[in-house]
């Protein structure tokens, strides 16, 4: 099934380019989903409306390989198609044992890029994301890249991920300096069971007039029902089981919470995130075609001031990040 409401869609940041409410998140397409069933979830998220797909050059890591990307690009490749999406992936991880083949050097910038198009079969990234800082890198280095590959055509936008506040400020300030367009959305890891990001990502980013994209609004998987599920679903999902442990009274209350609304669970974290403030696109990264339809239910449900409420006083804001918040 389809939404009941026509597909929503939004700027990027400050930006005019207008994005789709949601994200496709490609992560598993190649390490838990056959090339076959990713082909058929883009495909049927492009008939739903989504125009915006995100990858990295990292996803389905093989041997030097991204077999995410490779997959992006044997569907492009059957044409038709690029025009409809507007197409994001990542730099910094590292993709061999060479030695420069990682971190946002500028010779690694620009490598990267490159494998990046090669295994998409597309000549441009519309935004091209930093994975997670580093710290070696200094930011007049990598501009340098980056305005490079604007200037030829390889790259549009520029974009974060993992950022904290200081260094989104930090961007943007030096890329002021340069007249550059800078920074125009940040990745970085939100949902109810992680709110972090409301201290200082989240104001930073307004500030700035940046996209802000949450990955993982699902919280890992634990607001997905994870402890109303059937036998054999827990037991296949038993490594979450185990981590979730901890949270166990409110999960236990958000999932009651869930059934008296008469939501389903991950349709209303996946809602939550959409009504927050400075959102513009959360990432889904279905592994099912099942999946998908499921995500595409969130666009139809407003939660109540009450409802919000509630969800608050299960999930409050944090007073300070999260551990996992910023690990590499």
């Amino acid at each position: 099934p389809t939404p009941t409401h026509p597909m929503h869609y939004t700027r990027l940041g400050r930006t005019a380019l207008q994005v789709s409410r949601l994200c496709l998140g490609t992560m598993n397409f190649g390490p838990n989903t056959t090339e076959a069933d990713s082909f058929a979830i883009m495909d049927a998220a492009v008939d739903a409306g989504i125009n915006f797909f995100d990858t990295a050059n990292v996803y389905g890591y093989d041997k030097g390989r991204g077999l995410t990307e490779e997959i992006i690009g044997r569907w492009l490749a059957q044409g038709g198609r690029r025009h409809k999406i507007v197409l994001a992936t990542k730099v910094f991880s590292q993709m061999s044992t060479e030695p420069n083949n990682r971190g946002l050097s500028a010779y690694h910038i620009r490598k990267a890029c490159e494998d990046s198009l090669r295994r998409m079969q597309t000549d441009h990234i519309d935004l091209y994301q930093m994975h997670h800082v580093d710290r070696d890198a200094p930011w007049e280095e990598i501009y340098q890249a980056m305005e490079q590959l604007v200037r030829e055509g390889k790259i549009t936008y520029l974009g974060s991920s993992n950022f904290a506040g200081w260094h989104i400020a930090q961007a943007n300030e030096i890329a002021r300096h340069r007249n550059y367009l800078g920074l125009v959305s940040e990745q970085s890891i939100y949902s109810l069971r992680n709110r972090h990001i409301e201290l200082e990502v989240i104001p930073a980013a307004q500030a700035y007039g940046m996209a802000v994209l949450p990955w993982s609004p699902l919280g890992g998987g634990m607001l997905s029902g994870i402890f109303s599920q059937h036998d054999g679903v827990r037991r296949q999902r038993a490594p979450l089981l185990a981590s979730a442990e901890r949270l166990r009274p409110q999960i236990e209350r958000y999932e009651a919470l869930c059934r008296d609304i008469g939501h389903d669970y991950s349709d209303v974290a996946l809602a939550w995130v959409l009504q927050r403030p400075g959102i513009t696109s959360p990432i889904i990264g279905p592994r099912t075609m099942e999946q998908l339809q499921g995500n595409l239910r969130a666009l139809d449900i407003a939660l109540s001031q009450e409802t919000l409420d509630a969800l608050d006083a299960i999930w409050p804001g944090t007073g300070g990040p999260a551990p996992e918040a910023y690990a590499w």
